[in-house]
């Protein structure tokens, strides 16, 4: 029996939940992303895995006061699989229900940009941590598209300055011991209360306080339905919980 089959009664359920939903938060972590080939970050084959040094360079702190870290940081920014990543089914999946007119919002983990490329909604888009599309001074603020400083490291400057004060430009990404934004935070807080089904998919559910979504969700009265390769920290609050190729199950949720 294929892997779709053995869940057979559970999925039946969850279908049954989505088709009756009309406002769904689908909250994204990078489980989603892995079939793209964007990897996540600590798993086996995870970006801080193999480079701890990556790891580092995501420290706040670290890539504030060390110019020869941004200078890497900047050198493997050339060439991360988010340039020519490819949404995937579970992206596609998640348009769907938005073409059925069900997304209340889209809450992401992700940096990627990929569910603005399937399709999605840019406005439905929450993204908690960031983009890496975007670079942002830390100094003024000064945001632009990152392609410009890319423009720049190619050309020969290792670490690009802000073009309108001179200071520190980094990722327009949340670091590690970097606040979130709260407006950002917020907006993820206030559609999980509001929302009549929380679809969390390809996440840990262990990062808050992006991870509170659910527990909002729940104590406002909506379903959840949790999709992950493995366990979450947040498995006790699933309605139905379906572990599995999270490229085969999305699709299988819409149909």
């Amino acid at each position: 029996m294929n892997e779709i089959s053995e869940m057979a009664a559970d999925l039946d359920r969850a279908r049954d939940i989505v088709a009756d939903s009309r406002r769904i938060v689908v909250f994204t972590g990078a489980g989603i992303s892995t079939d793209s080939g964007i990897p996540d970050f600590r798993g086996p084959n995870g970006v801080w895995t193999k480079n701890p040094a990556a790891e580092k360079a995501s420290t706040l702190q670290h890539y504030l006061a060390e110019p020869e870290l941004r200078a890497v940081a900047w050198q493997n920014r050339l060439t991360t699989p988010a340039w020519t990543a490819e949404p995937n089914s579970g992206h596609v999946a998640i348009v769907e229900l938005e073409r059925q007119d069900r997304i209340h919002a889209i809450v992401t983990q992700n940096i990627d940009g990929l569910h603005q490329k399937a399709g999605s909604d840019p406005d439905k888009v929450v993204e908690v941590h960031g983009t890496v599309w975007f670079t942002r001074c830390w100094e003024c603020e000064d945001r632009r598209p990152m392609k410009e400083a890319l423009d720049r490291v190619r050309g020969g400057d290792p670490d690009p300055s802000c073009v309108e004060c001179g200071g520190i430009v980094k990722s327009d990404t949340i670091s590690f011991g970097q606040s979130l934004v709260p407006s950002v935070i917020d907006r993820a807080m206030r559609v999980s209360d509001e929302c009549d089904l929380l679809l969390a998919v390809g996440s840990t559910l262990s990062v808050y306080p992006a991870a509170n979504c659910v527990p909002r969700a729940k104590a406002g009265g909506a379903k959840v339905i949790i999709v992950n390769g493995d366990e979450t920290g947040m498995d006790r609050y699933a309605d139905v919980l379906l572990l599995g190729s999270i490229g085969a199950i999305l699709p299988a949720l819409v149909t």
